[in-house]
Order: C-alpha cells, then structure tokens, then sequence
C-alpha cells in the first residue's frame, strides 16, 4: 500500500498529529474531520451558527479534496458529529446542497457530548479519487 500526505493552505492546519488527508494506494483519500475553521484567519466561523459552520466545513473538506485531485461527487462515505442532535434539519439542508441525492455518499451522524474547540459540527469523509483511464 501506497500512503501520500496530503496538505492544503485552503483548509484549516491540523491542531494535532494528524493530517488534513491520507490518499491510499493511489485511489482513496480519507479526509480528517474538518471544522469550522477559517483557514486564512484560522478562527471558528459561526460560533452560534451551525448553518454556517456546516458551510465552513464544507468548503474545507470541498478545498481537501481538491488539493487530492478528487471532487465532492467522488465522496462515498462520510461521518457527521454533532454537538446537539437537534441541529440534524439545518446541517442536513447545507450538507444536502453539496450532494446530487441520486449519488449522494453513504453517511453516518452521531451527537457526540464535545467537539474541538467547542464547535456544533465536525464531518470526515472517504473518497474515490477518479483514475485518469
């Protein structure tokens, strides 16, 4: 098995030790849970808003990917965390503008009782890198 780093300016640094993504042998990218962070200011986006921090960790996980040479359509597993299951209708409407629902990614959601820097939600994805046959 092949294991590449991947690492992206376009998206928030890791704040431990971990990275951004690892691409598997060459076909699969495994996206670390991205949060609502900002990269260019590196401050949380929405602090109140779990719309628009689930729009933040789109954008960085859409960012990821991009440096991986992968697009959203490629996802085909993802993981949703939340602080309050409560807020599942709004993340679902913002997480559902970046999926076609006929190809949408399996998922999973779970509330979890903490997320770094006590953010409202944090999602990880799997991707399927295209070959370029």
């Amino acid at each position: 098995m092949t294991k590449q780093v991947i690492r992206t300016s376009h998206a928030p640094a890791p704040v431990g030790p971990y990275n951004q993504a690892i691409i598997a042998s060459g076909d699969m990218i495994f996206v670390a849970g991205q949060i609502a962070i900002e990269p260019r200011t590196n401050q949380i986006v929405g602090i109140y808003d779990v719309a628009k921090q689930t729009e933040q960790v789109m954008k960085n996980i859409e960012a990821i990917l991009a440096a991986s040479g992968a697009i959203m359509s490629d996802v085909v597993k993802t993981t949703i965390f939340l602080a309050n299951m409560n807020d599942f209708p709004v993340v679902n409407h913002v997480y559902g503008r970046y999926f076609n629902t006929e190809s949408a990614p399996a998922r999973a959601c779970v509330q979890v009782s903490r997320l770094p820097k006590n953010v409202l939600v944090e999602i990880e994805c799997i991707a399927v890198i295209p070959s370029d046959e």
